[in-house]
């Protein structure tokens, strides 16, 4: 399978790459070898977080003014070769930033967005080696696109349009097109419908502290799993197998929830070229507009 996202062309100059080294926990490492999609963005994190954008003293002038560069979008994908918790995995990451223009040819938006790859010996936490054992392969691959903005500003003080630090460009100078949110509960093309229309899941979402982080609301990682586990019900409503696994993921968020609140995942099944997927909302109680929009693919 091929796995995307790969970094933008011409890459990033080397100043804004790095590679760590790290180890699996035995909770991101399913029964059949393969890593789980949300044990990968840690990458994101290890790369470009903790080598390169903290400790860059003008991210640091940034951060101390209340920039923040905020996620709203988050795209991985996993590959199908066993891995073993046991041996060490490397990830490799990068940044670029860029900007989006109104329609009328205005920056209205600036981005930092971050790519990594995760590689890791072929093998087997237990028993019989595979076939292959110790050749190199890619675990899985993340985009992360966050929207740089100062939330915690004045209402109409949030919006950032120029990077004033020394040594970054004031806008930087390339130009990219967001695909809007709504885009992801789009059938794919050649699907085949399994159910008609997006349905709400039987089980309600209370979040509560756990599934939380020190950003002050619910974890992105949390939708994704909590997606999942919608999804294998849905399946199994129709009578579809559930020894599957989440290999591609792609959400989008609007805004945030926080520990107390309800929500609800609506949500759609379909087939494509052999393979189950779903896509839907995460939607606040009492029903408003969705906070989120994922679409997934099963393998």
């Amino acid at each position: 399978m091929p796995l995307h996202p790969t970094p933008p062309e011409p890459p990033p100059p080397p100043e804004q790459w790095s590679s760590v080294t790290a180890r699996f926990r035995y909770e991101d490492v399913t029964q059949d070898g393969r890593a789980i999609l949300t044990a990968l963005p840690l990458g994101v994190s290890l790369t470009a977080w903790e080598q390169l954008i903290l400790p860059d003293p003008r991210w640091k002038t940034l951060l101390g003014r209340g920039v923040l560069p905020i996620l709203h979008r988050l795209v991985i994908e996993g590959g199908d070769s066993p891995v073993s918790v046991g041996r060490p995995f490397e990830v490799r990451g990068c940044y670029q930033l860029a900007h989006t223009v109104d329609g009328g040819g205005e920056v209205n938006r600036l981005l930092l967005n971050i790519w990594c790859e995760t590689t890791a010996p072929i093998g087997r936490t237990y028993g019989p080696p595979p076939p292959n054992a110790g050749e190199i392969t890619v675990v899985g691959r993340v985009r992360a696109e966050h929207v740089i903005t100062r939330p915690l500003g004045a209402k109409d003080q949030r919006k950032v349009l120029r990077l004033d630090v020394e040594g970054l460009p004031a806008v930087p100078p390339t130009r990219m097109t967001v695909a809007p949110a709504e885009q992801l509960i789009s059938i794919p093309r050649g699907a085949e419908l399994i159910d008609e229309t997006l349905l709400p899941d039987e089980a309600p979402l209370l979040f509560g502290l756990v599934h939380t982080d020190s950003n002050q609301h619910v974890n992105s990682l949390v939708f994704l799993r909590s997606f999942e586990e919608a999804a294998l019900r849905r399946l199994a409503a129709h009578g579809r197998a559930t020894k599957l696994l989440a290999r591609r993921a792609e959400i989008a968020f609007r805004k945030p929830f926080f520990a107390g609140e309800r929500a609800r995942i609506h949500l759609q099944a379909f087939s494509l070229e052999g393979r189950l997927g779903a896509l839907g909302t995460f939607t606040g109680e009492p029903p408003a507009s969705p906070h989120s929009f994922v679409r997934m693919m099963f393998g």
